[in-house]
């Protein structure tokens, strides 16, 4: 039987670490709920640039930007991952991992040259563990990363892409459809591609349009935009499904601790009481001694 004082030093500090774990849980809800009243607010934004860019196309022009238009022979691209600056966070970086790393090996093959930006602190960390060279790093983003400070990584890669640098923009992150549902996915963001109109977004538009000065200078202002703001999308749904993994793995030690707790103190009860019996047996022995 194990000793009882021991048992009882381990309960109170698994007690303790369940106050702690209770209260990241706490502070990641908080966070969450922030960062999920952002990510929401620029969906709508999204979506509303992408209905401008719509509308254009519905009112009969042609719509040609060098950001929409895919490259024939693509030689060099850059892949963008999103991973944490924090842990005990769940598996959320090991999902964007499986993920990232075969699209990494994929790129290599049918590219001749290819950058790796990483974003958190645990992917640079486990990219160097890998032996796996990254280009830029960025350690700035935690739980509501700033436009402005996305802006300055869009410009970026907007102006390598118009330069010919690169050819193509993949972003690795986790993708925030509920609070059941986060996904690791892969989006390239370079090119934007064509813009699929449904028959929703066609209805009630008109084509009698007046653009001033000009619907070629609205699209250049409108495309740069709807790549920066889908770009800031993804950094935000990477925030909002860090949080919600570090919630659910905290709630998940917290419940963990609460059952060992309990386990413990069966445990402990069961070895007081053997030591309280040993004791009486002891004294009786001693009375009987003497009485002999």
């Amino acid at each position: 039987m194990a000793n009882a004082r021991a048992l009882d030093k381990r309960r109170k500090s698994i007690r303790n670490i369940r106050k702690i774990t209770r209260t990241m849980e706490l502070i990641a809800t908080a966070r969450f709920r922030k960062a999920m009243d952002r990510a929401a607010a620029a969906t709508d934004y999204t979506e509303r640039i992408t209905q401008i860019v719509a509308s254009l196309a519905a009112a009969g022009l042609e719509v040609q930007h060098p950001l929409l238009e895919a490259r024939p022979d693509p030689r060099a691209a850059s892949c963008l991952v999103l991973t944490s600056n924090r842990g005990l966070c769940g598996g959320y970086n090991s999902s964007i991992f499986r993920r990232a790393l075969p699209r990494i090996e994929e790129l290599r093959k049918s590219m001749d040259h290819l950058n790796i930006d990483v974003s958190g602190k645990r992917g640079i960390g486990a990219f160097k563990f890998r032996g796996i060279k990254t280009n830029d790093t960025y350690q700035q983003f935690d739980d509501q990363p700033k436009f402005a400070e996305v802006e300055q990584i869009a410009n970026k890669y907007l102006a390598a892409y118009a330069a010919g640098e690169i050819d193509r923009l993949d972003v690795v992150y986790t993708k925030f459809h509920s609070v059941a549902k986060q996904e690791a996915v892969i989006e390239t963001l370079l090119p934007l591609g064509a813009i699929d109109l449904d028959d929703e977004e066609a209805t009630g538009v008109s084509a009698d349009y007046e653009f001033l000065p000009s619907a070629e200078s609205i699209l250049e202002e409108v495309v740069p935009t709807s790549f920066k703001i889908r770009l800031f999308k993804c950094f935000l749904d990477a925030a909002v499904s860090e949080q919600v993994a570090r919630m659910v793995a905290m709630k998940s030690a917290t419940e963990n601790a609460g059952e060992i707790i309990k386990q413990l103190s069966m445990t402990y009860n069961r070895a007081r009481q053997s030591q309280i019996t040993g004791e009486i047996m002891e004294i009786i022995g001693g009375v009987e001694a003497l009485a002999n």
